[in-house]
């Protein structure tokens, strides 16, 4: 198929995602509504009305029962798929770790926003963290047209043989659900010849009896668990080739597991996930002008965690400074963790500073990439700097 074989629309980043998974022609779409992903749903649900889709579409009851339904349908062999977000995620956590342990592969939208209490529909990724050791892949992406391509390589990604992983597209809530860009859409042969019909290697089959979860004692529970660790480790390199199959297709290329941003000769690296990203490119580029080493790593992909590619985009800068929008309340963010923990005792290592910005909404613009930009240029200069290794941005102390 030509990359000219598209259309080009203005849409909502809803709008953008149910285009691309009617263009993945699901089996099932499980459906509750809870903002803001509500809107990927109905629009899912007139695509079915209109008979642009044929699928099956449950309204189930709860989030719980949004994901027992993808358990069902993946488990007899259908494409499957939902959208959820903040506490709805959370009400589908017992079953996602099931469905990650029985290897079935869907896709879940997560409209990130932020958990109760207090009550707060404002984006931030403290949704999808709690889910970080469930089992399902999590990819981020930071505009409306790359959550259109990441849905699309979500399902092969979850369907591959040897990945056979329940995938999760992160979106922040409201900034891109509910923003209108100009969005290319893929004709329905070119997502074809990408994505061919889901072919599963284990489903329930009455002439051939199969066991979905049964118990495991001792002996076997540890096995099952590497088993899926296994699966998104190895799976790495299969989700860099996915990418770039698409990639191929479409022309536009987001980068691997990561998008190294002018981290060449970077002083300062900052990382990111989400849309914030594209606010800190900006703020790149202007201190850039100023003459201020600095780059930036989008994390595209955050389980699997790729460390390795991190690694070889910053390993000649003197600081990172990672961009937690979530918080692993009594320690610091989850990102700025994972690569302590992974970057601890490595030779020349730069040194890592965690900075919690942007909880339940609070505003990340340039201004605040430029202040963290500067606090970590000052770390770069000191011989210790283990009591400022994580900070809070822009907090109001005086409600604390």
């Amino acid at each position: 198929m030509r990359i000219e074989e598209r259309t080009e629309m203005v849409l909502e980043g809803s709008e953008a995602v149910a285009h691309a998974v009617c263009a993945c022609r699901p089996d099932v779409i499980s459906a509750y509504p809870i903002s803001p992903q509500t809107h990927i749903l109905e629009a899912l649900a007139r695509m079915i009305a209109d008979g642009r889709l044929s699928a099956q579409y449950v309204l189930a009851d709860a989030e719980f029962s949004a994901a027992s339904v993808l358990a069902g349908a993946s488990a007899a062999g259908g494409r499957a798929y939902t959208a959820s977000t903040s506490q709805g995620l959370l009400l589908m956590t017992e079953v996602i770790y099931a469905c990650a342990g029985m290897r079935m592969p869907f896709v879940i939208t997560g409209a990130n926003r932020a958990i109760s209490a207090p009550i707060s529909i404002q984006p931030d990724h403290q949704d999808a963290m709690s889910l970080r050791d469930s089992g399902i892949i999590q990819i981020y992406v930071e505009s409306c047209q790359e959550a259109y391509d990441t849905h699309i390589a979500a399902f092969k990604i979850a369907e591959d043989p040897a990945i056979s992983l329940p995938v999760m597209v992160c979106m922040d809530g409201w900034i891109l659900t509910h923003s209108y860009e100009r969005v290319q859409l893929l004709e329905d042969g070119v997502v074809d010849s990408f994505l061919p019909p889901f072919r599963p290697v284990n489903f329930l089959d009455i002439e051939h009896p199969k066991s979905w979860g049964p118990i495991a004692d001792e002996d076997l529970y540890m096995e099952f668990r590497y088993a899926i660790h296994s699966a998104m480790e190895h799976g790495k390199g299969r989700i860099r080739e996915i990418f770039s199959e698409l990639a191929a297709l479409t022309g536009r290329d987001y980068g691997g597991l990561i998008e190294a941003y002018k981290t060449e000769d970077a002083d300062i690296v900052l990382i990111s996930m989400g849309s914030t990203s594209g606010t800190v490119k900006d703020a790149v580029d202007d201190l850039r002008a100023e003459g201020k080493s600095v780059g930036l790593v989008k994390l595209r992909c955050y389980r699997p965690f790729p460390y390795e590619e991190i690694y070889e985009a910053v390993k000649a800068s003197r600081v990172l400074a990672v961009l937690d929008s979530n918080i692993s309340l009594g320690s610091e963010g989850a990102v700025g963790m994972d690569l302590k923990a992974k970057f601890y005792g490595v030779p020349g290592c730069p040194k890592i500073v965690d900075v919690i910005a942007g909880l339940g909404g609070k505003v990340i613009n340039k201004k605040t990439v430029y202040d963290i930009a500067r606090r970590a240029a000052d770390i770069a200069e000191e011989d210790t700097f283990t009591d400022k290794s994580c900070f809070w941005m822009d907090l109001n102390h005086s409600v604390v």
